[in-house]
């Protein structure tokens, strides 16, 4: 399975990241180092994780980190 990194998911990390780290330096740091660790698991299980609720195709999934759905 491939996965696409996309710029718009970059921006809204981005975001999220820095709206955490207003209040927790720390945490947010974590957080996307969490997230991108997540993502790296992906290359090995793809199909543990559920299939996408916005798509139709089969191979697109979802993945639920921490509360977020990051397609």
């Amino acid at each position: 399975m491939k996965i696409k990194i996309l710029k718009s998911f970059l921006f809204k990390l981005a975001d999220q990241v820095e709206y955490i780290a207003e209040y927790k330096p720390y945490a947010s740091r974590k957080f996307k180092k969490d997230l991108l660790n997540s993502r790296k698991a992906l290359n090995s299980l793809p199909y543990k994780q559920r299939k996408s609720i916005y798509f139709e195709d089969k191979n697109i999934r979802d993945l639920i980190f921490k509360g977020y759905t990051i397609v």
